[in-house]
């Protein structure tokens, strides 16, 4: 077997093709404090506990027209997810802001995606949080490509996974050790579903893999499960906070029976705004169409994000 040199090494790195690589914008380690735009280096060190553990969060932001949306409450989140996991990132939060701004300056695309990695860092191979003793920062700028208009005509397809809903103090972080959120994907794709929706314990309604759902009822009221076994969406928040003069907006638990009773099921998120669920476990919701409140939420929130992005 061949054993590089360092030089040999790294040069071994740069010339072997990676998937993904070419929707890399740019990204930035704060070990090296320097962005960079070859996704080909994009690489994290095997000894961050980030890697082997899991043992870090994560948040994910879009920007539209050169403006971030919700760049603030996403900062915020993280802060709490690292709280609940006794983690701070390796600068101060309001230099982290202005990281993910540069960021977004180096990649110069007008649309894209921003994911903010903080990890307890490079030390060692345990468990133990005191191996690493300074916690690791990540930023990546991808392609972002919305979904077709015809998508949000015609609506998507959900269905009940196998999967459990998290433990409340798991759900509430929004941790990097997303493997039972891919097993719902995955189950999803194998069954041909555009969206898992896993339950709780006491069969709740709890969340998608990587979105929140709410319901409306038959008296219009827009209902949203209590979150305690979900994360607490920042577009679902914001979404609350723009519909609320126009609907009664509750926070309760919900049954299978009632997604099959109501008038509409919307799947709301980062990447996709808000979208209509027309058939769940492959029955009709409703008119197996579209819903008034899933157009009026996303045109809200499309709006929103023009007026309120913030610009770099």
């Amino acid at each position: 077997m061949k054993i590089h040199s360092r030089e040999e090494y790294l040069r071994a790195l740069a010339e072997t093709p990676r998937a993904g690589e070419s929707k890399v914008l740019a990204f930035y380690d704060h070990r090296l404090g320097a962005f960079c735009q070859d996704g080909r280096v994009m690489l994290l060190p095997l000894d961050d506990h980030l890697v082997h553990r899991g043992d870090g969060v994560f948040e994910t932001m879009k920007y539209v027209g050169r403006k971030i949306y919700q760049l603030d409450p996403h900062i915020r989140r993280m802060e709490r997810s690292g709280e609940a996991i006794h983690l701070t990132p390796p600068c101060s939060w309001a230099d982290l802001r202005e990281l993910v701004l540069e960021l977004c300056r180096v990649a110069d695309v007008d649309n894209g995606m921003v994911r903010i990695l903080l990890g307890r860092g490079p030390g060692g191979f345990g468990i133990d949080p005191a191996e690493c003793p300074v916690s690791s920062l990540y930023l990546i700028a991808y392609g972002f490509t919305p979904k077709p208009e015809a998508v949000f005509d015609k609506g998507v397809t959900a269905f009940k996974t196998s999967i459990p809903a998290k433990q409340s103090y798991l759900a509430k972080v929004k941790t990097t050790n997303y493997l039972p959120n891919m097993l719902m994907k995955r189950e999803a794709v194998e069954k041909g579903f555009d969206y898992p929706l896993c339950f709780d314990e006491h069969e709740f309604l709890a969340e998608g893999s990587t979105e929140n759902v709410v319901m409306v009822d038959h008296k219009g009221n827009l209902v949203i499960p209590e979150l305690t076994n979900a994360l607490t969406g920042t577009t679902l928040m914001r979404a609350v906070d723009l519909i609320k003069g126009e609907a009664d907006v509750i926070f309760r638990g919900i049954t299978e029976a009632e997604i099959y009773q109501a008038r509409e099921i919307i799947i709301i998120g980062t990447t996709m705004d808000a979208i209509g669920v027309v058939r769940y476990n492959s029955k009709p919701i409703h008119d197996a169409r579209p819903g008034p409140m899933a157009r009026r939420i996303r045109e809200l929130l499309l709006k929103d994000a023009l007026a309120n992005g913030v610009g770099f």
